[in-house]
């Protein structure tokens, strides 16, 4: 497990086992890519971030991810794996996400891209994610290169 603080000094922790924190959390956060671009949406107050939201009554987390993923950036998930899961303690609420990895296999043109402006492609993700002010605050913590590293750990065993 990982601990350490958010871009608002609330203290996150991180874990990759399986849902250590909630058996069925509230909000689903999902590292996209379409081929070999990464897929962020532009979230209208925040910034450049990766799809994610709440988990809607009768919804499961998975469903949730991949409703989150098609609202904000047009997104149709091919695979959807699961990554791990973050809690946030925060000053008023606590948080427990489930993070996902998703391989999206098309982007349709949508009319409503719900709070975002739709999709955004990037060959690379930049070094300093959080010194650059085009990046959302959920971008600027710990928890996405953490994630990115057990995405490679995954994608490598599953192409053995």
């Amino acid at each position: 497990m990982e601990v350490f603080t958010d871009y608002y000094a609330n203290e996150v922790r991180l874990s990759f086992e399986d849902h250590p924190f909630e058996k069925n959390p509230k909000h689903v956060w999902i590292i996209c890519k379409l081929e070999d671009q990464w897929l962020l949406t532009k979230h209208k107050n925040r910034g450049l971030e990766f799809p994610g939201g709440k988990v809607e009554a009768g919804e499961t987390p998975e469903e949730a991810a991949i409703r989150e993923v098609q609202e904000e950036t047009g997104g149709l998930i091919k695979t959807l794996t699961y990554v791990g899961q973050y809690y946030v303690k925060g000053k008023t609420e606590h948080v427990a996400k489930n993070i996902y990895f998703a391989e999206v296999s098309l982007l349709m043109k949508q009319s409503d891209y719900f709070e975002t402006e739709g999709p955004v492609l990037l060959e690379e993700l930049p070094e300093q994610i959080t010194s650059n002010h085009m990046f959302s605050f959920i971008m600027k913590d710990q928890v996405l290169p953490y994630s990115l590293k057990q995405i490679n750990k995954i994608m490598n065993i599953n192409k053995k």
